[in-house]
């Protein structure tokens, strides 16, 4: 009896739990869905399980969009593609609710599910529901609807094929914003289904519609509609259909609908070709750049290199060059850090002389801009510029500004700075470097922030593997000898961090004449973050170093240190004396 009782039994759990009182036990049982279907067997989740979910109306957004995420995985568990059709009431239920992310998940659940129906199925069951929601009577139903046609259309029969064109169409003109938005968003996924000559007829006079709404919020989905509709066009008619709504939604009378323009004005060239860009759309482009609004600027001057390579190099300095220069001295900080995010990427268009007498005295100017976010976004792409204009100008004009950004008052400046160094010391040579910027490097160890102090002991091995182990002895032994018994505490556990990081660049030899004794005399300091780190810098030195060297030195300095009267420095010199053992062992 018992075995019989045991399948009801998890049914019988679901459905407790789903009318429990508490949220968290009805998710989980949401979740548990595909558990409770293998144990009810294919038959019985179609029959019982279903159809339960489809009379189940919680009133949790949570719990719905649970289930809506669950059931568009759900073919296997109710027999596989031929009875697909059972999953389509309870989310077609769901495509109604109020809630927008439970509908969203309903229809992505809905396209999963109809991907992989057969056709005679999705012309029997999937094209009327299409059709059901279409002519709802709550517009939640409507704006679902237009999610479902790219499914729906390339499988129906010519007739039906006809309708849908014109249902979609009468939703492009719905009464309610909300749906001539979802049909607007759609629009690039059901035109990228129709077949060529209704796509001229029949999509593109909807698609006009579109554009000339009277809500802006349905026009700007609109513009991203022009770069779909683009690609799937001819050239010639691009250029009749598309291009002149580019032009006026440029000057269209919403902030919000040029700012889509401004950021997708590089799709919208692709989809246009080369030529008419240059007629029509660089003066468009330089009207973006000049707008009113901050938000537009910003959004068309990130694309301003992008802009400038589909252009020949004279054209981008006629026409996009003056508007560079006006922006960079732009009222707006954020209008100036989305130029300076991408104009080192013009350098390369424009060659190096236009580089040197046009870009450069623009960098310049951002690189002492008083908003650190502008100047941070320059430094970070300084290299595309010396591709283009070579080193020796670079730093007679550059290196001034690095400089003093390198003492900036913001620490997040100063450490762009250093993650740019070892760049800049491979390209300017061991010679001028050490002239210009080795001394800042070392000025960096003791910085008041910590994340600028570990940069620059990071920033010191990289210099070391850049320039070799002889320039390091030269350089930076010296400097880390002076500084090992600086009266700060946390300046001499930076001193440690960088004696471990330069010790496998620096080789045995080096580590254990010069490094090694530094470590042990820390190890008497009387600051117990200085030896449970000496504790930590040893058992790094373990593998470098001789196994002699270990034994004579290291092991007698972490057993002194295993007596600590410190926990941590006892804990961490232990640390270490296992990890002797272990090399031992394995040598």
């Amino acid at each position: 009896m018992a075995m019989v009782d045991q399948p009801l039994y998890p049914i019988a759990v679901l459905i407790d739990e789903l009318k429990n009182e508490d949220i968290q036990l009805r998710l989980n049982s949401i979740r548990r869905l595909s558990t409770i279907a293998r144990a009810l067997g294919e038959e019985r989740t179609r029959k019982e399980l279903i159809p339960f979910l489809s009379e189940n109306n919680d009133d949790d957004d949570e719990v719905l969009l649970a289930m809506a995420e669950e059931l568009g995985v759900f073919i296997p568990y109710v027999g596989g593609v031929e009875h697909a059709n059972v999953l389509l009431p309870p989310l077609e239920t769901l495509c109604t609710v109020e809630e927008t992310c439970v509908r969203d998940k309903s229809v992505e659940s809905l396209c999963r599910i109809g991907a992989q129906m057969k056709e005679q199925d999705l012309v029997e069951h999937f094209i009327p529901l299409v059709k059901r929601l279409a002519a709802g009577e709550w517009f939640t139903a409507r704006v679902s609807s237009c999610g479902l046609f790219h499914i729906a259309y390339p499988s129906a029969p010519e007739v039906v094929k006809t309708e849908l064109r014109a249902i979609y169409g009468q939703l492009c003109q719905d009464d309610m914003p909300m749906v001539r938005r979802s049909a607007a968003t759609n629009l690039g996924k059901f035109a990228a289904t129709v077949e060529a000559p209704h796509l001229k007829s029949d999509v593109m006079s909807v698609f006009e519609d579109l554009t000339q709404d009277d809500q802006d919020s349905v026009r700007l989905l609109a513009v991203e509609g022009c770069a779909a509709l683009g690609k799937l066009l001819e050239p010639q008619d691009c250029v009749a259909h598309i291009l002149p709504v580019i032009v006026n939604f440029s000057q269209d009378k919403s902030w919000r609908v040029r700012y889509m323009v401004a950021n997708q004005l590089y799709e919208l060239c692709e989809a246009v070709g080369p030529d008419p860009t240059r007629s029509e759309l660089v003066p468009a482009y330089v009207r973006l750049l000049r707008d009113n609004e901050a938000e537009v600027r910003i959004a068309a001057a990130g694309k301003v290199t992008k802009f400038s390579r589909i252009l020949s190099p004279e054209l981008a300095i006629q026409h996009i060059l003056p508007c560079v220069k006006e922006l960079s001295s732009d009222s707006s900080q954020h209008v100036r850090s989305a130029l300076a995010s991408v104009i080192m990427g013009m350098a390369p268009v424009l060659g190096k002389d236009a580089t040197i007498d046009q870009l450069l005295p623009i960098f310049l100017s951002l690189l002492k801009d008083e908003f650190p976010d502008v100047r941070l976004n320059i430094i970070s792409k300084l290299d595309q510029v010396n591709q283009v204009i070579g080193i020796d100008l670079l730093s007679q004009s550059l290196l001034p500004a690095i400089v003093e950004l390198a003492e900036d008052r913001h620490w997040r400046v100063r450490l762009a700075i250093i993650e740019y160094i070892p760049l800049l010391a491979s390209q300017l040579g061991v010679g001028f470097f050490d002239d210009k910027l080795g001394a800042l490097c070392m000025q960096w160890l003791k910085d008041k922030v910590y994340s600028i102090r570990d940069a620059a002991a990071n920033n010191i091995k990289r210099l070391a593997e850049e320039f070799g182990p002889d320039w390091a002895m030269q350089h930076i032994i010296p400097q880390v000898l002076d500084m090992v018994t600086d009266p700060h505490y946390l300046y001499r556990m930076t001193i440690l961090q960088a004696i471990s990081l330069l010790a496998p660049v620096l080789g045995s030899e080096i580590t254990t004449s010069k490094l090694l004794p530094l470590v042990i005399n820390a190890s008497k300091d009387r600051v117990p973050n200085i030896k449970f780190n000496v504790a930590k810098v040893l058992q790094s030195l373990i593998p470098i170093v001789d196994q002699s060297v270990v034994e004579n030195t290291i092991r007698p300095c972490l057993v002194e240190l295993s007596e600590d009267p410190d926990v941590d420095v006892r804990f961490f010199a232990s640390q270490a004396l296992q990890s002797s053992d272990q090399v031992k062992m394995s040598s």
